[in-house]
């Protein structure tokens, strides 16, 4: 893999620093941060209540009739043992 030289500040290096165990690469330290950011940007998407239905709603709305063009997408959020939602969304199909 190809290096190159990024610009911080003494600061922010020594904060980096911090968060790396030893033998670690500024590198490595970078690369183990940004994947964890990643993972909890995927939780915070996936366990926002926002647009969500309860599974009572989800499964009344399911009996009714929808329009041939649309498709919902339902993905189920369990925030806690009896806490359940479902998130709804629907997609147009190509023609």
């Amino acid at each position: 893999m190809e290096n190159t030289t990024i610009a911080i500040s003494n600061e922010i290096k020594d904060k980096i620093k911090e968060f790396g165990n030893k033998g670690e690469t500024y590198s490595e330290i970078i690369a183990r941060l940004l994947e964890s950011a990643r993972k909890r940007q995927l939780q915070d998407l996936l366990m926002n209540e926002e647009n969500t239905v309860s599974i009572d709603e989800a499964i009344g709305n399911s009996k009714k009739p929808s329009s041939p063009l649309k498709c919902p997408i339902s993905c189920l959020i369990i925030t806690s043992a009896s806490n359940f939602s479902l998130k709804t969304s629907a997609c147009f199909r190509g023609t």
